[in-house]
């Protein structure tokens, strides 16, 4: 199984496809200065405590402030507040915890009102984004995630992925951790660190606990609303949480975004180094993918199956429903049972794809075809749960009920991922009226003519949808030939499949687009 990363750049950032087997199962689009990301620390100030909820809100810089509930404290929030004051009146210098006094774990049963109170300063770490009318969800039980291990401050704990099952290497780690580690910090060590060499290792904790130090320094002068430590970008984050052997290349098409990946993989995993690299293709490089139609044709209503059955996918403000239906492939085996068991396998996979490509998250509700077989009904919940067991966000599928109702939970840290897949008319613009005499071709002709003969543009490229490059370039003596022989000049033409129909733009040889005047 071949894993592929294509990193895109925008204007305001990047955006980050994985392909599985030239598949689209994850999607990013990360934008420069967006605020709140899961693992950000804060220095939040308590605005209000709410006995009620056991619960606080907290200003950290978002409109609406963020939710932290008891809970979330956790148990060494008594540590973690006396050492903050500590910081912040500089009676301790640095962030290393060997000399510093921990404190009793708070009760489990206790009040928000015995730990908090109004306009107390606290670092706060996000744990779930500003999702709808909701502000950020925080945390201060405190960690940092590193590749191999993730850095927990005020413990002495050393845990180990439960995925790694061999006792020898759960013993081998345990015993490497307990003595490379500082004191006071708590590691959590993850399943990628299973056959890691110590060096790794001891690299990846030493760069967590500068990481921890630096956010410290920055504590001692920091003004509420603040962030202390910031998490990794999100390309960064991808690479840390999921590069493994499987991945064979990583696409980028801008030096500056190529170069830093290129250090970031250095950093983490030298020997992968050299599956990164600079696409210098003339088509956009999510169009060379095939990404592009992907994103069209899976973040739409409806979601074709290859086998001819679809699903209908609805989003409410409690709920995700999903529909499963057979469509044409009710005709084609030999008793209705078959049918459903079939069109159920892989409506199965593809919904497993579908919650993790669009990062749905909350209760979703899966209406699967009736079968009447058990054996098939507790198949169906072992392919979701197989299909699930890569994904990274935590999920609990339920058996089908007696409806062949199928309800999963999926944590949701993060707005769930929405693409617009229906256009406006780019003709009438949602009117329903359009006006006879507009001819795109018309218009595009005119404008080659203006920017070859009288602006005297050099290698121009025309950027238009399939259907108009089609138009423009077949042909035994095409559009574009013609252009060659009439203004001695050839035109680039170029598809770009995420362009409304009837929509054009000119590119100079720089790589800009050419503002044209209305015609």
């Amino acid at each position: 199984m071949s894993n592929e990363l294509i990193i895109s750049a925008t204007q305001n950032g990047c955006r980050i496809a994985l392909l599985k087997d030239k598949t689209l199962v994850e999607f990013h689009n990360e934008e420069e200065g967006s605020k709140f990301t899961v693992g950000d620390i804060y220095l939040g100030s308590v605005k209000k405590v709410v006995q009620g909820l056991n619960a606080a809100f907290i200003d950290v810089g978002y409109d609406k402030d963020a939710f932290l509930h008891y809970l979330d404290l956790g148990p060494q929030f008594s540590s973690l507040s006396k050492f903050t004051k500590l910081v912040r009146a500089k009676k301790i210098n640095g962030a290393k915890l060997d000399k510093f006094n921990l404190e009793q774990d708070i009760d489990k049963h206790g009040k928000i009102t015995q730990q908090l109170t109004k306009g107390q300063l606290i670092p706060v770490q996000v744990v779930k984004e500003p999702i709808s009318t909701k502000g950020p969800r925080l945390s201060c039980e405190l960690s940092l995630a590193g590749r191999y291990l993730v850095l927990v401050p005020f413990s002495n704990a050393v845990s180990v992925s439960k995925k790694i099952t061999s006792n020898e290497e759960r013993k081998r780690l345990l015993r490497l951790i307990q003595s490379i580690k500082p004191e006071k910090f708590g590691v959590i060590i993850r399943t990628v660190a299973e056959g890691r060499e110590v060096a790794e290792l001891d690299r990846d904790l030493r760069n967590m606990v500068k990481t921890w130090e630096d956010g410290m320094e920055r504590l001692v002068t920091a003004q509420p609303r603040d962030k202390v430590i910031g998490e990794i970008n999100k390309t960064s984050s991808l690479l840390r949480d999921m590069l493994n052997e499987s991945f064979d290349n990583l696409h980028v098409d801008d030096k500056k975004i190529f170069e830093e990946v290129k250090a970031y993989v250095h950093t983490i995993a030298p020997d992968k180094e050299k599956i990164v690299k600079l696409y210098t293709g003339k088509a956009k490089i999510f169009e060379h993918y095939g990404i592009e139609k992907q994103i069209k044709s899976a973040f739409g209503t409806t979601v074709s199956l290859k086998g001819g059955g679809y699903l209908i996918i609805e989003h409410t403000e409690a709920l995700h429903v999903i529909d499963v239906n057979s469509g044409n492939k009710s005709n084609r085996e030999e008793n209705q049972e078959t049918t459903a068991l079939s069109v159920n396998i892989e409506a199965a996979k593809e919904i497993a794809r579908q919650l993790r490509l669009r990062d749905m998250g909350g209760i979703i509700v899966i209406d699967f075809i009736d079968m009447r077989n058990i054996d098939n009904k507790k198949l169906i919940q072992k392919i979701m749960k197989d299909e699930m067991a890569d994904d990274k966000a935590k999920s609990t599928v339920l058996p089908l009920s007696k409806f062949g109702l199928m309800q999963i939970t999926r944590e949701r840290v993060r707005p769930q991922m929405n693409i617009a897949t229906k256009e406006v008319c780019p003709t009438c613009n949602g009117t329903g009226k359009i006006t006879a005499s507009i001819l795109v071709s018309d218009l595009i002709e005119k404008n080659v003519e203006h920017l070859l003969v009288k602006q005297n543009e050099k290698d121009l490229v025309l950027a238009l949808h399939p259907y108009l490059h089609a138009y423009f370039t077949k042909g035994i003596i095409s559009q574009r030939m013609r252009w060659y022989f009439k203004y001695k000049r050839w035109v680039n033409i170029v598809m770009d499949s995420s362009m409304a129909v009837t929509e054009f733009k000119f590119l100079n040889k720089e790589g800009e687009e050419i503002q044209l005047t209305a015609s």
